[in-house]
């Protein structure tokens, strides 16, 4: 007998509470899920939407790829709060950085993936975790980025532009009806990066809201990470 994934249901994994060090002397909190009964194929760092407006690790296009893709996809997922933000895990100490200090949080996150020798590091960033991502991805040593409704507010066209010929895959998500930024601009905004993949989504919002646009997003970065176990499962043994 089998049910539905959907919503918040919670596949089998090894879900560890993390800490991360930063360089400037912060504690931030997290939560590392790992596959149940072998090794990972990649590894996700996720990048949650801005604190400001209500984004935390527990996002939950975040949460869902925590709580799914270990299972589904064989997939490492990192995920924690930047400095000053707080979940049910915690808060990170610190206060919100507007993109510039959240530099020394995706550090200290991909110090953690390196000492625990987690396998083909990809960011995964939502809204402002793009920002983060564009702006500060390109120091490490991750496959590439995969951006979800990037609004492209705190990044500069010269930020952009650093991605090509980087030898980084970038792989741009764009909702249709974004708040922010659509399918048409995002095209005309990194057309500096030429071999940047954009995937336009007919009926996507900024939010994702939905079993539907959740699907998407998660099939989006199985294909990228782990393509061999597409299509995802829709039902899982109860």
């Amino acid at each position: 007998m089998s049910e539905p994934i959907r919503g918040a249901m919670l596949l089998p994994a090894v879900r560890t509470d993390i800490t991360l060090q930063t360089d400037d002397g912060l504690t931030l909190v997290g939560e590392l899920s790992l596959p149940e009964s072998h090794d990972p194929v990649a590894t996700l760092v996720c990048l949650h939407p801005l604190p400001t407006a209500g984004g935390f690790m527990d996002s939950h296009i975040i949460r869902k790829a925590a709580a799914r893709l270990p299972a589904l996809a064989d997939i490492a997922v990192l995920r924690f709060n930047f400095r000053g933000v707080t979940s049910p895990r915690g808060t990170s100490e610190g206060a919100f950085g507007h993109g510039d200090d959240e530099a020394l949080d995706l550090a200290a996150a991909m110090r953690f993936v390196v000492e625990q020798g987690l396998p083909d590091p990809w960011l995964l960033g939502w809204s402002f975790g793009t920002e983060v991502a564009l702006k500060h991805g390109l120091e490490h040593p991750v496959v590439g980025a995969i951006l979800l409704s990037p609004p492209l507010h705190r990044t500069s066209q010269h930020e952009v532009a650093a991605w090509a010929g980087s030898g980084k895959r970038l792989v741009v998500v764009v909702p249709e009806l974004d708040d922010y930024l659509r399918p048409a601009e995002a095209r005309e905004r990194f057309a500096v990066v030429p071999e940047a993949e954009l995937v336009d989504v007919e009926g996507g919002k900024h939010l994702w809201v939905g079993d539907n646009q959740t699907s998407r997003v998660l099939t989006e970065i199985v294909a990228r990470l782990n393509p061999a176990l597409l299509p995802l499962p829709t039902e899982w043994p109860a």
